[in-house]
């Protein structure tokens, strides 16, 4: 059991993780870029049931590359992102990585659309990188 626990900037979101994730992906796509505000978005892949979240989030509905739906859960009040599902990973939740308590555990394994990462963004040591997502 993780116990691991995070939440929203403003705290009318909370959540806790009853598993480890089955992997830590740092995406690179345009939308995670858009929706994080940043260079990537680092995504914890875990199973729904191991996901308890306390408070209501909005959602996003975004299409992927596939053309399947990607659902984009924030927290309607400060805007912060907290997980998105996916279509086509049914059962499966992401939980954005930089809403946790404690960052200190997060070891990414695989770096995805890496293709889409800006020059300045060096790759992770030690890390496997995709041009696209993995497959």
């Amino acid at each position: 059991m993780s116990g691991r626990k995070g939440g929203c900037l403003c705290g009318a979101v909370r959540y806790e993780l009853k598993a480890e994730p089955t992997v830590t992906a740092v995406c690179h796509c345009t939308h995670c870029q858009r929706q994080s505000g940043s260079a990537f978005s680092t995504n914890m892949v875990l199973q729904e049931a191991d996901y308890v979240q306390h408070g209501e989030t909005k959602v996003f509905e975004d299409k992927g590359d596939s053309g399947k739906g990607v659902h984009r859960h924030f927290c309607a009040n400060c805007g912060s992102p907290i997980i998105s599902k996916i279509d086509l990973m049914p059962g499966m939740v992401m939980v954005k990585a930089g809403t946790l308590d404690d960052l200190s555990t997060v070891k990414p394994g695989v770096e995805v659309y890496a293709d889409h990462a800006p020059d300045w963004v060096a790759p992770i040591a030690g890390v496997r990188r995709f041009g696209q997502a993995a497959g």
